[in-house]
């Protein structure tokens, strides 16, 4: 029993507050009989190539070859019509670009966009972690920072401002421009993962923007209120004590007697989305996306989606070809099982033997944070993927003492999965993040001074380039008078 870690007193603790009690003594008691002593760290043995099969090049023309046969029973299966497609019994199709738009558009309607809210502006509002990523743009670029700070603060990162005008004022939020992007390609619905700290105050805000310009024409005009969510809270786990306290763990408590409640990392997704996963596929959606609510460049992709539902696989993955500004996340790797896998620069894999891997020509593919995946096979196998997931224990030492926190992350998902498929996008039109305010201000083409190196300048010109091109082809805005407003 879980119970014979922790006191009378700390149990009485934490069933009157707002943590998750049975996932916390359940993660607890698993930690303790040794459950997760087998989890290590990922390996990485090669960096795999782009091989247009399990590896597909989306950054140019980009085509699909299907055997005729298969292709039939799959237009037949999600009832998709392509008149002018004409195919040989014997013969493999290759589909061109414009009919795999086709065939993604058709499959919008059992399709649902989702994306992961919990987090809030926090640590993206926060100067130190700004001023860190270069001092002198920092100081350059100060009074749009302290803009976008105060327009920040406090809040759900999904409902701040985008970006910045080139007129100096905030543009609508990364929520406003998701919602509007999936009214105009006919996507019928979203869900969402958000956290017990930051639900309801999403919700009031969804709420007003039934009546945002950038979304109510549209609403009225595709007979869909996009604001209404379908949504999973994310439960908060008690903090528990560090390995160094003593082998076994219990919770943590704070100087002042209290328990310390903390989210479990996105990777809870999967337990949190269950019921929502499982009442999509109930409803007739075959296929979902889950990504990050920052990265603008995320957006229903047609193409992609039409690749995985011809393929049969059970999910896709966006990887981007690495820049000099990727030096912290993940990258596709081949692991000791020799099976795809995602590895943390620095800590699976020696940021020497990545920067040795480019000089030799080897594409280096950093992670994007966005899957597209099957939803049978998802439901099916939910159960799983939850158990299956690592859980990695991390020690912390902050202002509310030392402490150690279970976290599961997403993406490792990409290694339990066999046989997907890896989409190798542009940086520059689908990976637009902004993990911190510096990197919004980057992309939203803020003129840089003499001081900052031309390398940082040239990144900032290509996101704005990407930014640009998004707003005015996938987002339906035009910018008039220094604002991007809806055409």
């Amino acid at each position: 029993m879980a119970e014979e870690y922790i006191s009378d007193r700390l149990k009485i603790k934490l069933e009157q507050s707002i943590i998750d009690s049975h996932l916390t003594m359940e993660i607890l008691l698993k930690y303790n009989k040794g459950d997760f002593d087998h989890i290590k760290a990922v390996k990485a043995e090669g960096f795999p190539p782009v091989d247009n099969k399990r590896i597909i090049n989306m950054t140019g023309e980009v085509s699909y070859s299907i055997p005729s046969q298969k292709l039939t029973e799959k237009l037949k299966k999600f009832r998709i019509s392509l008149p002018q497609l004409s195919t040989d019994e014997n013969k493999d199709v290759l589909l061109s670009e414009k009919e795999l738009t086709e065939i993604g558009k058709q499959l919008m309607s059992c399709y649902s966009f989702g994306i992961l809210n919990g987090g809030s502006a926090t640590s993206y509002a926060d100067s130190k972690k700004n001023r860190s990523f270069n001092p002198d743009l920092f100081d350059q670029l100060r009074e749009p920072f302290e803009l976008l700070s105060e327009a920040s603060r406090g809040r759900a990162k999904g409902i701040t401002p985008a970006f910045i005008n080139p007129d100096g004022t905030v543009g609508p939020s990364f929520i406003e421009l998701k919602m509007r992007a999936l009214l105009i390609n006919d996507c019928p619905s979203m869900f969402q993962m958000t956290s017990y700290f930051n639900d309801e105050s999403i919700g009031k805000t969804y709420k007003k923007y039934e009546n945002s310009p950038y979304l109510k024409d549209l609403i009225e005009k595709k007979d869909n209120n996009i604001c209404r969510v379908k949504t999973g809270i994310q439960p908060l786990l008690a903090a528990f004590t560090q390995s160094c306290a003593g082998e076994k763990k219990t919770l943590f408590e704070t100087s002042d007697g209290s328990l310390l409640p903390i989210p479990g990392g996105h990777g809870q997704c999967f337990i949190t989305l269950k019921k929502v996963f499982t009442d999509l596929y109930q409803s007739g959606v075959r296929f979902i996306s889950i990504g990050n609510v920052d990265n603008i460049g995320y957006t229903p992709e047609p193409v992609s989606l039409a690749i995985l539902a011809l393929s049969g696989k059970p999910a896709g993955f966006d990887f981007s070809y690495k820049t000099p500004v990727d030096v912290k996340g993940g990258i596709l790797i081949r692991d000791e099982r020799g099976h795809l896998n995602c590895a943390d620069l620095g800590v699976a894999i020696d940021n020497k033997a990545v920067e040795e891997a480019e000089r030799q020509g080897t594409s280096i593919l950093f992670n994007c944070a966005t899957g597209l995946f099957n939803l049978e096979y998802l439901v099916n196998n939910i159960d799983w993927i939850i158990n299956s997931l690592p859980m990695r224990f991390s020690d912390q030492d902050k202002d509310a003492g030392k402490y150690s926190q279970a976290e599961q992350v997403t993406w490792e998902v990409i290694g339990l999965l066999d046989d997907i498929l890896i989409f190798a996008i542009n940086k520059y039109e689908r990976f637009l993040a902004a993990k911190t305010i510096m990197e919004n201000l980057m992309t939203s083409g803020l003129e840089l001074g003499e001081s900052i190196n031309e390398d940082l300048k040239s990144t900032a010109t290509e996101l704005n380039k990407g930014l640009v091109k998004k707003l005015k082809n996938t987002y339906g805005l035009k910018l008039e008078k220094g604002r991007w407003i809806p055409v």
